[in-house]
């Protein structure tokens, strides 16, 4: 299981990596490059689902089924 995922911000590109809560989804982010607070796109669980490298791992270990919703 990544316990990282690296997040892009869709405004501005900027790319940050940041440790995923384990048992709970993210539903905030604040872009550390412009300030723009991210929220997950219609139908994601959280932000690491939308815009990280990999998906939160309460979906990572549900085989890829949604979580939180």
């Amino acid at each position: 299981m990544q316990l990282e995922s690296r997040l892009t911000c869709p405004k501005c590109g900027f790319q940050a990596t940041e440790q995923m809560p384990l048992d709970a989804c993210q539903f905030f982010y604040e872009c550390k490059g412009c300030g723009e607070k991210l929220k997950p796109k219609a139908g994601d669980c959280c932000v690491f689902c939308s815009y990280g490298s990999a998906p939160c791992p309460p979906v990572q270990q549900d085989g890829g089924r949604k979580c939180c919703g």
